[in-house]
């Protein structure tokens, strides 16, 4: 059985939140910092890595992506500083700046 991630992006100020689900969290990460993931986190510069879980099972990963989508704002910010609560993105040193030149 696969494993799939549900995660949680942000923009620098905070300000959006972007819920997502991937079979690959580092690949999807690296197209959302190089301006690669969807129009949404392009235009609103979605870059940040704020939460993400491991789900085995990628149905149950779409389950809950579906679930979370549905929360409301601040739910989704109770559940982000549960794990992260100095809301600093989680992927800051997973890449260096070569690394996201290009969308591959």
């Amino acid at each position: 059985m696969k494993y799939g991630f549900v995660y949680i992006m942000s923009n620098k100020n905070r300000t959006v939140l972007y819920t997502g689900v991937t079979n690959n969290i580092e690949t999807r990460v690296k197209q959302h910092k190089s301006g690669c993931g969807s129009v949404f986190t392009k235009r609103y510069a979605i870059v940040d890595l704020m939460y993400f879980e491991k789900i085995l099972g990628f149905g149950l990963a779409i389950d809950r992506e579906k679930q979370l989508k549905n929360w409301h704002k601040e739910w989704k910010w109770n559940l982000i500083k549960t794990e992260n609560p100095e809301l600093k993105d989680q992927a800051a040193d997973w890449f260096t700046n070569a690394d996201l030149e290009s969308c591959l």
